[in-house]
């Protein structure tokens, strides 16, 4: 299972097809970091470790979207893959199951909206 937190934006490409995946802005992710702390009951310690996670998960993505070219799905695959080991390796076996209940609802959430409404982070 995968986290789906790289979402594909439609593009404006002729011929219907996706530009690369979004990526969200710094306020996104902490939004994000904010939602996971309400629903895990972060510590301090946890909310700053998985807040580094997703910072650098993002960054990762964008230097794999930053062409025009679409990575593969496999990359952005084996990305989200590597976000939920990293954040489920800081936090205790209950929150890991949580974790896993709130990407699936970040999932349902994504498919009712047909993808994310992000802008582009600014660079750091």
């Amino acid at each position: 299972m995968t986290g789906g937190i790289s979402m594909a934006q439609p593009g404006g490409k002729q011929g219907g097809q996706q530009g690369p995946p979004a990526v969200p802005s710094d306020k996104q992710i902490e939004k994000m970091v904010k939602s996971l702390d309400k629903e895990l009951d972060l510590s301090e310690k946890q909310n700053e470790q998985v807040s580094e996670i997703y910072f650098a998960h993002f960054d990762k993505v964008e230097a794999k979207t930053k062409s025009n070219q679409r990575p593969a799905r496999s990359e952005m695959e084996a990305l989200d893959t590597d976000l939920e080991k990293e954040v489920k390796a800081v936090l205790s076996k209950d929150q890991q199951k949580e974790y896993t209940a709130w990407l699936k609802k970040q999932d349902k959430k994504k498919s009712s909206q047909g993808g994310q409404q992000g802008g582009q982070r600014p660079l750091r």
